[in-house]
């Protein structure tokens, strides 16, 4: 199981000497992925109508392309990973050009997770319809790994159209890894046909391994292998005591068909950034990792 951090993206403020010695720390720490979510814009809850969004404009999220090319030129393995991007949101060939920039400029190091969103107040503001969302992505998709994969594409979709057209440089991964997150009936059918992997939200258990097998059942049912499959779990350490951090490790490491782990230091009322790198030579040391 590869094991990897989730940046504080509302937590590490905006000094770029000290966000560079966190992605210096992780690598050292042995650390495989640093994983960055994603917004573009936050809402002000007093607007009229209200808002009940987890995130409100008073949140700073670092945009992910322009943080990994950032970070791309701070390591060297570590890898970096958007969890998630909205996608539909966005236009698709930005995207895989952005991407392709990335994985050009890292080395090959990107795995891009994408998935479809919940704020129709950034869909509004960046031009895009928040209600065909779902029905665009699967497409998107599609384009991105044509776009990655040949220098020059002809593509007319229902939503996209490109005319003998390509992406230069092409990434160095071809195609980069394309992950979704969600959780509802459609998105899990859709990633079982689509993705290379899942982000999925659940503590490790028997219901998780439970979910887990199902979803395998899905990928064979759209004639693809399991085990090229990748399912990232997701530890939390404010949700865990910390005498219980070895015990919810050992958890996801007994289940089937988790490739990847990720632990999140948010939500501890950690003030800087090397607090952040604290608690996870903490979790190293209470966890037993090497």
């Amino acid at each position: 199981m590869k094991i990897g951090v989730v940046l504080p993206q509302t937590e590490i403020g905006n000094d770029p000497g000290a966000i560079k010695a966190y992605a210096e720390a992780v690598e050292e720490m042995g650390f495989t992925h640093i994983l960055v979510f994603d917004h573009v814009l936050g809402a002000n809850p007093e607007r009229p109508g209200g808002w009940k969004g987890p995130y409100t404009y008073r949140h700073a999220f670092h945009e992910p392309f322009v943080l990994f090319g950032f970070l791309a030129a701070a390591t060297r393995r570590v890898g970096l990973v958007t969890g998630i991007i909205i996608l539909p949101q966005r236009q698709t060939a930005l995207v895989a050009k952005q991407a392709a920039a990335v994985d050009v400029l890292s080395g090959g190091r990107l795995r891009l997770g994408v998935g479809v969103g919940w704020n129709p107040v950034e869909f509004e503001a960046l031009g895009e319809d928040f209600h065909t969302r779902g029905r665009r992505v699967e497409e998107q998709v599609e384009v991105m790994r044509a776009l990655w994969t040949k220098e020059l594409i002809t593509f007319a979709g229902q939503h996209h159209r490109i005319t003998d057209a390509g992406l230069n440089p092409l990434p160095v991964q071809r195609p980069i890894p394309v992950w979704m997150g969600g959780e509802s009936e459609v998105v899990q059918r859709r990633m079982a046909r689509v993705a290379d992997g899942w982000m999925p939200h659940f503590r490790p258990g028997a219901a998780a391994q439970a979910v887990v097998d199902r979803i395998h059942g899905l990928v064979r049912e759209a004639g693809r292998d399991p085990k090229a499959f990748g399912i990232e779990g997701r530890m939390t350490l404010s949700q865990i005591p910390p005498a219980e951090w070895g015990k919810e490790l050992q958890g996801w490491q007994a289940m089937r068909g988790i490739s990847h782990l990720c632990v999140n230091t948010g939500g501890m009322g950690l003030k800087t950034p090397a607090d952040h790198v604290q608690t996870l030579r903490r979790f190293r040391e209470a966890v037993g990792l090497k």
